[in-house]
């Protein structure tokens, strides 16, 4: 059986490459200033936001750290004060790098992520990742298969927003993108809402409760 991180080194460009072509639609590009799914979002930065998961594996990936390291993606999501802060402000998305980086347009956008997406498959083909990689705005770090799927769960999460936003359908991610996210959200609900509401919430509609992992 291959190791976790073997599999999401292989995974990881292929959930960038269908959040690529999702960015890359022409219905993104013609809606790019209007309102996304998301409060105070735009749908360019929304995309530029979604495209950004590769460029970061670029960036960290080749990147030493000697931040502390956290043991799971789980730990990474029960400690990021995002998840307990509730939605951004109107302020404080208007001043985000990801309305920042749309003002620049989605050619650049495109361009970005191309390259992003062409260095990412270059490190871990030729073994230039890194073992454990750091999280400079949270100060911490995590192994290299925890650290891709944190944005592989960002891109599975965001290109669902993104579609959503545009009224394309969602694309389908293949079962070794997609279930290693299923299980991570899973855990995270139960971790927040315990098991009982998640039994509930999937198995009796009757009972069931709206519960996010977030």
């Amino acid at each position: 059986m291959p190791r976790l991180v073997d599999a999401l080194d292989s995974a990881f460009p292929v959930a960038a490459s269908i959040a690529l072509d999702l960015i890359r639609r022409s219905e993104v590009s013609d809606q790019w200033s209007s309102p996304s799914a998301l409060p105070h979002l735009s749908v360019g930065a929304l995309a530029c936001h979604l495209g950004r998961q590769a460029v970061r594996a670029a960036e960290l990936l080749p990147t030493s750290t000697d931040l502390p390291l956290l043991e799971s993606a789980d730990d990474h999501y029960e400690r990021a004060a995002w998840v307990t802060a509730g939605p951004p402000d109107e302020d404080s998305v208007a001043a985000s790098l990801d309305e920042a980086e749309a003002t620049r347009g989605p050619a650049d956008l495109h361009a970005r992520s191309v390259l992003a997406l062409e260095e990412v498959g270059d490190l871990l083909a030729r073994g230039a990742a890194r073992d454990v990689v750091p999280i400079p705005w949270q100060g911490w770090s995590l192994r290299r298969s925890d650290f891709l799927l944190t944005r592989q769960l960002e891109i599975v999460v965001h290109a669902d927003d993104l579609a959503v936003s545009v009224g394309v359908p969602t694309p389908a991610f293949p079962a070794d993108v997609f279930d290693p996210v299923r299980d991570l959200l899973v855990r995270l609900a139960v971790r927040r809402h315990g098991q009982s509401a998640v039994i509930s919430a999937l198995s009796r509609s009757e009972r069931g409760q709206d519960i996010s992992s977030f």
